[in-house]
């Protein structure tokens, strides 16, 4: 499974990401709402962790933005106030449960998996790019029935593409959404991945050019007719 938290508190992020990634989940980070808006469209997720109070967009305006787009993915907003009508407020704007700081990790684990069986997450699709298939699931990626393997920056890089076709991706946006703060990466960074995934693709038999440069403006996916 999948989670997207979104919070800005660094203790409780850390305490958060520690305790699911023992639980077996995968766990992907925003500290910024805009930022967390960003991943939640870009990404599939089986459920979002939203905190109330963040910069730049609050949770409840995600909640909105997401659920006047038609995203079903199950939303459990995080707040540090337990009062009526802040949880009426969360769940009017498509929040599917709450949870109260300080949080009981067992709780918010045990609430989860309430709302994931009861909304019934079915299994992620393959994604597909001509003979390239990864598979969320599994996590394994193929090209042409030959396996890949990728390093988690390698794998989420190519999610980012494969989620959305000839969709071009500057540097900047993709540092914004694979890379979180702490890391402290360049657009350098960038660069050195993209060489290295395009290396491993053409080992398998990958035209050299299938994730291409468009320049002045980024990468995306090249359709080879």
């Amino acid at each position: 499974m999948k989670l997207l938290l979104v919070e800005d508190d660094e203790r409780v992020t850390e305490a958060l990401v520690e305790y699911f990634t023992d639980q077996h989940y995968l766990i992907d980070v925003a500290h910024d709402g805009q930022i967390g808006l960003q991943k939640a469209e870009t990404f599939n997720y089986n459920l979002i962790l939203l905190d109330v109070m963040l910069p730049n967009l609050d949770g409840i305006t995600i909640c909105k933005r997401l659920r006047e787009k038609g995203y079903h993915t199950p939303l459990l907003i995080l707040t540090a106030r337990d009062t009526r009508s802040d949880k009426i407020l969360g769940l009017d704007a498509g929040a599917d449960d709450y949870v109260v700081k300080p949080l009981d990790l067992e709780v918010l684990s045990a609430r989860i998996r309430a709302l994931l069986r009861r909304l019934g997450q079915n299994s992620s699709l393959i994604l597909q790019w001509e003979n390239l298939r990864l598979d969320p699931n599994s996590c394994e990626v193929t090209y042409k029935g030959q396996l890949l393997c990728l390093t988690p920056k390698e794998y989420r890089l190519l999610e980012l593409f494969l989620r959305n076709g000839r969709r071009v991706f500057s540097r900047s946006a993709i540092l914004d959404l694979l890379w979180s703060w702490e890391e402290i990466p360049t657009e350098a960074t960038v660069k050195t991945h993209i060489k290295s995934l395009r290396s491993k693709l053409k080992a398998v038999g990958a035209p050299s050019d299938l994730i291409e440069t468009v320049y002045g403006l980024g990468y995306r996916l090249k359709e080879n007719s």
